[in-house]
């Protein structure tokens, strides 16, 4: 079987996205400090880690945009665990509209991934720049309606960071489709074929939180292009 990290790794002082605070990575308990107390050779270390829900690769909860709806700790199981992956690819597209998702029909059920390279810029200037990839309200209303279990993206944002109206996260959170944020290596992943683990850890009252998302499939899958 082979395994694909979709996510970043999160290092204290990064930024994820501009005017976010950078998670900071502590030492609660040093080694030093518990080896005073315990026996000779025997040490350990606790770390605390202070960071913004939107941080790394992540997802978002329907409550981030509704406040009646889901948050992290109340996401189904079934939109993050073992789901079957459909990647679209919209390699340098700056707006993916309808056109480009295909048939709908492919998409039903499916955590549909979208491939659009931006991740190759990740933690550099260019990274930041609010004229990122992201999807078009038509694209929005046909991955809502092919009822798809979570949508990601390898974005700055999954909406034109300029819009306002968030055509994105309004409508696919509206209809209770998780969001993944900051995703990346989605070149590794065949277009059908893998299925995607993106767990966030059950904190109650989180829009959004970090998680480890991670594509898997038989070794004999192929690509399509």
């Amino acid at each position: 079987m082979m395994i694909v990290d979709l996510s970043h790794e999160i290092v204290a002082g990064m930024t994820t996205y501009p005017g976010m605070a950078p998670p900071r990575v502590q030492v609660a308990t040093s080694r030093e400090d518990s080896a005073a107390r315990l026996s000779a050779g025997v040490s350990f270390e606790i770390a605390s880690a202070s960071l913004v829900g939107n941080t790394g690769t992540y997802v978002d909860a329907p409550y981030h945009y509704h406040r009646e709806r889901a948050d992290v700790a109340q996401l189904p199981l079934e939109r993050l665990v073992n789901v079957p992956i459909a990647v679209v690819h919209a390699f340098d597209v700056p707006a993916v509209t309808a056109a480009h998702l295909g048939d709908p029909g492919a998409l039903w059920g499916r955590a549909v991934l979208v491939y659009t390279g931006w991740a190759r810029y990740w933690q550099t200037p260019r990274y930041l720049d609010l004229d990122c990839p992201h999807l078009t309200a038509d694209a929005v209303e046909v991955l809502v309606n092919a009822n798809v279990a979570v949508v990601g993206i390898d974005s700055l944002n999954i909406d034109d960071p300029r819009d306002p109206d968030r055509p994105a996260h309004h409508g696919l959170l509206g209809a209770d489709i998780p969001i993944i944020e900051h995703l990346t290596n989605l070149d590794r992943v065949p277009v059908t074929g893998a299925r995607l683990v993106a767990l966030p850890p059950p904190v109650r009252g989180m829009a959004s939180f970090p998680v480890r998302a991670v594509a898997t499939y038989e070794a004999e899958t192929t690509y399509e292009a």
